[in-house]
């Protein structure tokens, strides 16, 4: 009967790692949809330490461009 009590202790833990998981992904999935790591602001400032002069028109380009890479 010891079996059947190791058997069901490493499904629960195999269940509890799989739920884990998935709940971790959704919560950071919603995160960063919420808190974008980048945005205008700070893109501008790291053109302008790159040396170029930031247009808004390119700005958005980048920004559409990395919101399309993430979907």
């Amino acid at each position: 009967m010891w079996y059947w009590y190791l058997l069901t202790g490493i499904l629960a833990l195999v269940a509890g790692v799989a739920l884990g998981f998935f709940i971790a992904r959704k919560y950071m999935m919603t995160y960063l949809k919420k808190n974008p790591p980048i945005n205008e602001q700070m893109l501008k400032m790291m053109m302008m330490q790159m040396g170029m002069k930031p247009s808004q028109k390119k700005i958005n380009q980048m920004m559409q461009a990395m919101n399309k890479q993430m979907k």
